[in-house]
Order: C-alpha cells, then structure tokens, then sequence
C-alpha cells in the first residue's frame, strides 16, 4: 500500500491522473478541526468572573490566580508535549490532553471551594491544552510541509479563533440564561468530540502513508522516537537561551500573551460589563474578534511567505499598543461604531504575530524549532497569566481597568523595538526539516 502511494504521487500523466490533493492538506484540515474543538476552553474563563463570583462570594483575584495557573501551564506543558509528540507520536499525546482537558472542565461542576477551581480549571485544563498549545501546530507544519509552511501556520493558528467564533456566543448564552455549570459541561463535551477524529484521521508523518511532506523534492523517511522527552526539551532550552533571538522572541512573545489571552480574553467582558454592557453583547464583539482573527492570522501567514518576519512583527505590535491606549475612552453600556471599529483592528492583529514568531524560530534552530517555540509560547502563557492575575487585583483594588489597558499598550510599543532588533540568520545555514 505505502508503494502503491507513492508511487501514485510520482507517476507521469498517463492515463488516470495523479491524485492532485497532497495529503498534507488533510492532516492540517484535521489539525484545524481538533484545534477548534479544544478552542472551547479558551472561550469560557472571561465569562465565568462575574457568575463565580456572585455564586460563591470569591475574589475576582482569586479567580483570576485559577486563570493564571491555566494561562502559565498552557504554554509551560507546551515544550515537553513537543517532545512527547516526539517520542510517542501526535495521536497519543493529543488524544490524551483532550480527555484531560474534558476532565478537569467536567469536574468544575460540583467545586465547592476555590481551591477546587485551582485543581480543576488550574492544574488540569491548564495541562490538557498547553499539550493542545500552538507547538501543536508547529509540529505539524514542520512535518507535513516543506512549503507554504507561513500560510499553513496562520490558518492553523486561526483554528482557536473560529472556535472562540463558535463557542462565545453559545456559551455567553448559557451562562446569563440558565448557568455556568451548563457551560462547563458544554467545553468538557466538545473537547471529547473530538478524539475519534484524532484517533482515526491524524497521522503522524507523511512516511507513515509513503509520502513526502508538501514541496519536498525528496522521501524523508520518519525518524527514530526521541527517548528522554523532558530532557530533551530542557536541554533545547538551555542551548536556545544562550542565543539572543531567542530572548528576543521569548520576551516580544510574552507581551503579545499578555495583550491577548491575559487583557482582553479574559478582563474584556468583566469590563465591557462595569460599564452597563450585558455580558452576551460583550461576549458577542470577542466573538467579532474572532472573525477578523481568522483573516488576519491567514493574511500574517501569506505576508510571512514573502516579507521580512520581523518588520511585520514590529507593525503588528505597534498598532496593537496604540489601539489599546484609545479602549478606556471606547467602553460604554452600548455597542457603537468606534467600538466596532477597535474589535476589527484588534481582531485583525490578535495572532497574527504567530506566523512570523514561529519563522524567525525555524530560521534560528532548524530541527529544533518546534520546541524553542514550545517555549517562545511558554514566555507567551506567563505574560498572560501575569496580566490576567493582574488584572483582576486591579479591577479589586481601583474599581476599574483603565489602568491595566495604558501598561499593556506601553509593553506593545516595546515589543516592537525589540523585533526590530532581532538578528537575521542567512536561510542556508538552516538544517532540514524532518
């Protein structure tokens, strides 16, 4: 059968054509659904502040330390679920996080106390989707394609955004017209969904079905499992970080986590509502955001393709801190056009930084790109959680946010002086993919 195939992807036109779809694009389209099935959990923590904390009388700082834990396990998990991918293969590991992911946001439902919301929402979401984090998509790429690897990585980074498309508004739904718990329930059954279609559709490496990767002139055969995966991933580690791109990267990727998931995924609605909107309308424009994601995210991948990863970068991180500077002034109990106008510039911009950040890591560490940006995305999970942390003692402290939109839209404007002086490595000095 493996012979048969390729020999079907190299037959000259005679007679019956050759298959025209490489199967690369199946495993991405795989690879997209299952990441918009675990997108769920990214979609719930912003609107349970407010109902958690009238149900049980917790601080919005103690909810948002739950957020924390989730945001900084999220991208701490994703180096080592990279080498795991490794050694056991992506199947296992991604059908693994997913039980766990639908465990801990199933168990939420008979908490009682927060140290439950800790474990539960914490520890072991927080576990399950930084095995589902954006090293995921990394891998696969690497992997599948040896072109269009930009475009790939932008559409599969947009994958999140639909799912918040699809889930916001349903759950923001459940959780002012009948509950959150019904809404916890809802993310722990779509992240179970969608384990046959990983179990049964996914492939590991293109020379499990006798293909090349997309593009490439030659078989790459599958290499051998990499035992000792935590060692390996520290190990990649401590030799990325004695390299300055890699600090570079790490800290412009924490401000982008801690602009994104740590602000406005999680403080947006809670904020939209101290100023008189209803949670479903706030819930609605990240929602919106989520549109605009998904064709800004496929654009930064079209862009990475052919222009200096860097200055796009910088681009991105500039206009993000001066629309946050104008958000204080663009809250209000209504939805009005400078509102809208915010949601699509920002949605837009929301991860339209991954592409060029997963480039310039595959420019500098070749083979072990998928890991360094394993902890690129870690960097990018505690920004977040320190802001979503943050956040809310602000929010407890002041009575307001404003305070926390003006620093996070300084920290963009450093972001982009940092791209800007990232050093280019000449491609050729660039191992293979494997």
């Amino acid at each position: 059968m493996t012979q048969t195939t390729e020999a079907a992807e190299q037959a000259p036109r005679t007679g019956k054509k050759p298959r025209r779809i490489h199967r690369a694009w199946f495993v991405a389209a795989v690879t997209f659904v299952t990441i918009i099935g675990a997108a769920a959990f990214r979609s719930l923590p912003g609107l349970l502040i407010d109902p958690l904390h009238e149900d049980f009388g917790w601080s919005r700082g103690t909810i948002g330390a739950a957020v924390s834990i989730n945001l900084a396990l999220y991208g701490l998990t994703a180096p080592f679920a990279a080498a795991l991918m490794d050694r056991y293969g992506i199947r296992r590991v991604v059908a693994v996080a997913l039980t766990v992911i639908a465990v801990g946001s199933g168990l939420t439902v008979w908490m009682t106390a927060a140290w439950q919301l800790l474990l539960c929402w914490g520890l072991l979401v927080g576990l399950g989707s930084g095995s589902m984090a954006l090293a995921f998509a990394a891998t696969v790429t690497n992997r599948w394609f040896t072109e269009r690897r930009g475009l790939v990585t932008g559409i599969l980074t947009a994958a999140s955004a639909s799912g918040q498309l699809i889930f916001l508004p349903v759950l923001s739904w459940m959780v002012e017209k009948h509950d959150w718990r019904p809404a916890a329930v809802t993310v722990s059954l779509a992240a179970l969904a969608v384990v046959p279609f990983v179990w049964l559709l996914l492939r590991d490496h293109p020379a499990d079905v006798g293909l090349k990767p997309y593009g490439a002139t030659e078989f790459v055969p599958k290499p051998e499992p990499v035992p000792g995966a935590a060692r390996r991933a520290v190990s990649v580690l401590f030799k990325a970080a004695r390299t300055g791109p890699f600090w570079l990267l790490a800290g412009t990727f924490a401000i982008c986590g801690a602009s994104t998931n740590g602000l406005i995924q999680t403080h947006f609605v809670p904020a939209a509502h101290d100023h008189g909107m209803p949670i479903t309308a706030a819930a609605s424009l990240l929602a919106v955001i989520g549109v605009f994601d998904v064709v800004g995210t496929i654009a930064s991948g079209w862009f990475t393709d052919r222009f200096d990863a860097r200055r796009l970068l910088a681009v991105y991180y500039a206009l993000r801190g001066v629309s946050l500077l104008f958000l204080p002034m663009l809250l209000g109990p209504s939805v009005h056009p400078p509102m809208l106008f915010f949601i699509v510039f920002y949605g837009l911009d929301w991860v339209a930084t991954v592409p060029p950040t997963v480039a310039l890591c595959r420019e500098h560490y070749g083979d072990d790109s998928a890991i360094v940006f394993g902890w690129v995305l870690a960097s990018h999970q505690v920004g977040a959680a320190l802001v979503a942390f943050v956040g809310g003692v602000v929010r407890d402290v002041f009575g307001e946010y404003d305070m926390i939109w003006y620093a996070s839209g300084a920290l963009c404007a450093a972001a982009a002086l940092m791209a800007l002086v990232i050093r280019r490595r000449p491609t050729a000095l660039v191992p293979a993919v494997a």
